[in-house]
């Protein structure tokens, strides 16, 4: 994660298109605090890049041959010292774009997303921050998950039961989008409080991201509007 905001975020650009390669990487390469590391065309030679250059963000088309980018983000998202994934995409309701998500993907993009917010995504995912809004986040849920809604529901709800209760009310705050700071003052705690929460709801949980504990608080159909 990069916590200096003047450090140089390195960015791995993965799609099997060299088109779009280019066109991601003339983006990327207009910030002065991005720079683009390599290059890959499928999801294994993504996993041998990302270990000779370890970027810091890769942006992983999800469709490709050979190894896709869902396999490969879910092999580097089970690494120590994992980059932060951006998954890019065609279709935004799409229950691959979830997989990824529920795997430890920071976000996902559109491939026509305009070149200011791509730079802005970039940045998001290498500060540990989630790219997309818990709006999108629901949506997607709404559209791709409700087959299996039963079972993943009865699921869900038993991981959020190892919550301890301000543990647990913390989670419902991510599930709702809400920021540290919001979380302090609705709940008159201090940020410092907060984060540790956050910490423990993670280890907790074992997840890595705040995109994930809201993905299982919707998954456990719990109500986010209190």
């Amino acid at each position: 994660m990069v916590t200096d905001p003047g450090q140089t975020v390195d960015v791995l650009v993965v799609d099997d298109d060299p088109v779009v390669r280019f066109g991601l990487t003339m983006m990327l390469r207009g910030a002065p605090d991005l720079r683009v590391v390599a290059e890959a065309g499928d999801g294994a030679e993504a996993i041998e890049l990302a270990e000779r250059h370890a970027p810091d963000v890769v942006l992983m088309d999800i469709r490709m041959p050979g190894m896709d980018g869902l396999t490969a983000t879910e092999t580097l998202r089970r690494r120590p010292k994992a980059p932060q994934i951006v998954v890019l995409t065609t279709f935004d309701a799409d229950a691959h774009v979830l997989r990824a998500l529920r795997a430890g993907a920071a976000g996902f993009l559109l491939k026509d997303t305009p070149p200011d917010e791509l730079v802005l995504a970039v940045r998001y995912a290498a500060a540990g921050r989630p790219v997309l809004s818990p709006e999108v986040t629901r949506r997607l849920i709404a559209r791709v998950a409700g087959s299996e809604q039963d079972t993943t529901r009865e699921a869900a709800r038993r991981r959020i039961g190892l919550l301890a209760d301000r543990e647990r009310t913390v989670a419902l705050e991510l599930g709702a989008g809400r920021s540290n700071a919001e979380i302090a003052a609705r709940h008159h705690l201090s940020v410092a409080t907060v984060k540790t929460h956050v910490s423990a709801i993670l280890t907790k949980l074992d997840l890595n991201n705040r995109v994930q504990v809201a993905l299982l608080v919707h998954d456990a159909g719990l109500d986010t509007s209190g």
